[in-house]
């Protein structure tokens, strides 16, 4: 009875113990090391720092709509990274009309918004009702490369840019940040904290959150089932538009750019743990401090070798991630 009794009180200990606290000390710790005795300028490592809090920022909220849509409809969104390229392009062509980049954004969301909605609707709906896994992995690639091939056509494969409204920088503790990527980690943190209060209060926020539980029993208390995963996959796609909208002024524009956060993106949610919201707003900022950070020791593409190494490292000391189910 005594070891069994120990043996509870150990795990609710554990249990107890926030996870992003932990990444968190574990990250000032290593931070720490690497500003003081790291063996490069401090004031290098500083700007690092400083740019991958705002990089990850920005990470957090391209994998937060993932995992969302992970969590409630149980697949892997393979179109995630073409859907942003879709978005960025939007905000492109009403920038090139004369809108301001921002108002752009404001106006790509609610497109981003209906096309989700639709293409959950009519292509996905009924396998995800019906547990099918392998059939909305090839809808999705599908649309992935339907979305890429579209924009090269219309837009072609020469790299466009956004002009940035704002000029300038700012300094943060000593660093440089260009108001640009200091406006997208704001707006990214806004929007991220906002979803987060949608999901925990409001009508909207439990239906969700009971069919990612048990879709059946939320059925029978008289859930529209259909209708929370089109909302699901409506708000995974706005949240990829603000992404791609806040990151427009600093990001070259080709119509596979999006491809490139896709694999971040899902290392970020099985990071943080599928499904989790939390999970994918602390391992983006993870994984933006490891990228450049990293690539101070290991330039170019380098640093995405650490970036996988902590992820090998975190599965294999925590399989199911850092927040596990949690939403």
């Amino acid at each position: 009875m005594t070891v069994v009794a120990e043996s509870a009180a150990t795990e609710k200990t554990r249990r107890a113990v926030n996870p992003g606290v932990a990444v968190g000390g574990a990250l000032v710790v290593i931070l720490a090391v690497i500003f003081f005795v790291g063996g490069k300028d401090q004031g290098l490592v500083g700007q690092a720092i400083v740019s991958g809090l705002l990089l990850g920022g920005v990470y957090a909220l391209i994998s937060v709509g993932l995992t969302l849509i992970f969590g409630v409809l149980g697949i892997v969104n393979f179109a995630q990274g073409a859907m942003l390229t879709l978005a960025m392009y939007i905000v492109y062509a009403l920038s090139t009309a004369g809108l301001p980049v921002y108002v752009a954004t404001l106006l790509a969301v609610p497109v981003m918004f209906v096309f989700g909605m639709i293409v959950q609707a009519t292509l996905l709906t009924k396998l995800t009702i019906g547990g099918s896994h392998e059939g909305p992995l090839l809808v999705t690639l599908g649309l992935s490369l339907l979305i890429i091939n579209v924009l090269l056509m219309v837009f072609g494969g020469r790299p466009k840019s956004v002009e940035a409204p704002v000029d300038g920088s700012i300094s943060i503790l000593g660093t440089v940040a260009a108001w640009p990527r200091v406006l997208a980690f704001v707006g990214a943190a806004v929007v991220a904290i906002a979803l987060k209060s949608v999901l925990e209060s409001t009508r909207l926020g439990l239906s969700i959150r009971a069919v990612a539980s048990n879709s059946e029993g939320a059925k029978l208390v008289g859930v529209d089932i259909g209708r929370v995963y089109a909302l699901t996959f409506g708000i995974g796609a706005a949240c990829v538009a603000v992404a791609g909208g806040l990151m427009t002024p600093f990001t070259s524009l080709t119509p596979s750019v999006g491809e490139q956060f896709t694999i971040l993106a899902f290392v970020i949610v099985v990071l943080g743990g599928l499904g989790s919201v939390v999970g994918a707003m602390v391992g983006g900022i993870v994984i933006g401090l490891v990228q450049t950070v990293g690539a101070l020791y290991l330039p170019g593409t380098g640093s995405l070798i650490l970036v996988f190494a902590v992820f090998v490292m975190v599965l294999f000391l925590k399989p199911e991630g850092l927040y596990g189910g949690r939403r």
